[in-house]
């Protein structure tokens, strides 16, 4: 590396240590070397705001204080504490490592990069979180603040989710760690990118790096960083059967092979296109289980949920219970007992509505 850009790099990783050590937010999982915390909180807050998922982990270390305790859970348990965090794998997968270190680690939580990067739902950039947090393992991190922040210094220009944009802000990110402390360097990349360097409206006037910043020189603060658009967005039209008989309601266990997997909502049809209730009543695969005749006892206006790459738009139909042809998976449940199974949002918002839970 040229001498003038290795001091730059110095520079900028001092000066946002020294930023962090005054500035830093006070947050449960900082101050401590336990790797089993530090996974938790880093799985937590993928996709997901600090403020929403503070609640869920310390939820989660409460009933779960340690890899042997999460790793005894089963999935339903994992799932219904999940609820309402989205990214449901996510919880899938945190079960799947526990277990795996459980079985293959003797229930210590292994610290090395090497050991991390092999277990499932672990990628490069909690393998370097979790090992340079735990055991000061010289491993650059690399999120979205990251991203952020390495852009405009540097002024990358290159798409963050390009191959080439991945390998150079890798690069850049492991030319500019603090070799001695890289955890408290990764902790200081991240704090600063979540705080100061924000996506909208960051504060350049107090930014203690400013001088160096080739965004803040160039005015192309708002343009950095790039990203490639290349997601298309699916749209899906979800028709839900509601029947209720006094205290119970009809659910369906979901399978693995789709969004929500193993989680439980209502009998669905789903279409291509936007149906009328009546509509979706006069469906084939709707009169194999329901029959003719059935009496609409309400409808609710459609809800669209948002995922990443889907927009489901989602009609509840409530019929008159009937004799029903049940699917393997449908079942009655006593309302009362609701809360003890996982819900995707969407069907647990139309539930506590519908019950006045």
């Amino acid at each position: 590396m040229p001498l003038q850009l290795h001091l730059r790099c110095m520079n900028l990783s001092d000066e946002l240590i020294q930023w962090y050590l005054k500035n830093k937010r006070d947050l449960p999982w900082r101050g401590t070397t336990n790797a089993y915390v530090i996974w938790l909180s880093e799985i937590i807050l993928q996709q997901t705001r600090v403020e929403q998922g503070m609640p869920y982990f310390h939820c989660f270390l409460e009933k779960y204080p340690d890899i042997k305790a999460f790793a005894a859970a089963d999935e339903d348990e994992i799932l219904n504490l999940w609820q309402g965090l989205g990214y449901y794998s996510r919880g899938r997968n945190m079960l799947k490592t526990a277990r795996e270190i459980v079985a293959e680690y003797g229930g210590e939580f292994p610290t090395e990069y090497e050991q991390l990067i092999r277990l499932k739902g672990i990628g490069e950039y909690t393998a370097s979180a979790i090992s340079s947090f735990s055991a000061n393992q010289a491993k650059a991190v690399v999120d979205g603040n990251v991203f952020r922040v390495l852009a405009r210094y540097f002024g990358i220009s290159e798409p963050i989710n390009s191959t080439r944009g991945k390998k150079l802000f890798q690069d850049a990110a492991n030319d500019i760690l603090n070799k001695e402390n890289p955890g408290l360097h990764n902790q200081a990349m991240m704090e600063f990118g979540a705080m100061l360097c924000k996506p909208k409206n960051p504060d350049c006037a107090i930014c203690p790096v400013r001088s160096g910043c080739y965004a803040n020189h160039n005015n192309v603060i708002t343009e950095l960083p790039q990203k490639l658009k290349t997601v298309k967005i699916r749209e899906r039209f979800l028709n839900y059967i509601v029947v209720t008989d006094g205290d119970t309601i009809l659910m369906n266990k979901r399978d693995e092979k789709d969004i929500w997997a193993n989680m439980y909502d209502f009998p669905l049809f789903e279409t291509s296109h936007r149906l009328t209730a009546e509509e979706v009543l006069q469906l084939p695969e709707f009169k194999s289980h329901f029959g003719e005749n059935n009496l609409i006892i309400d409808t609710y206006p459609i809800k669209k949920h948002v995922l990443t790459h889907q927009h489901l738009h989602a009609q509840f139909i409530h019929i008159s219970n009937k004799p029903i042809k049940l699917e393997q998976k449908w079942f009655y449940i006593d309302v009362n007992i609701l809360e003890n199974i996982a819900m995707p949002k969407i069907i647990f918002i139309f539930i506590n509505n519908l019950f006045n839970l």
